[in-house]
């Protein structure tokens, strides 16, 4: 099967891939500021790690997620 290019793509598909792109941009630009934001013992595991997963994993949106639910800290 060949791949199908831009072109081919519908308008409504090109327009879904677009929307997604913008979100999982911003839930990964909003993840790493808020980790940028906090110190080392406010983050389950490395903050290092953590940066770099967000920032080469092509997760779809789900990587930025799991920050938010599981790699932060609650303090107080």
């Amino acid at each position: 099967m060949a791949r199908k290019r831009w072109k081919d793509l519908s308008p409504r598909t090109r327009k879904v891939i677009l929307i997604g792109s913008v979100v999982d941009g911003a839930l990964k630009a909003a993840a790493l500021a808020d980790l940028r934001g906090r110190e080392e013992d406010e983050v389950n595991g490395s903050k290092r790690r953590w940066t770099l997963a967000l920032t080469f994993v092509n997760s779809a949106g789900v990587l930025p997620v799991v920050y938010f639910l599981r790699g932060r800290r609650t303090t107080g």
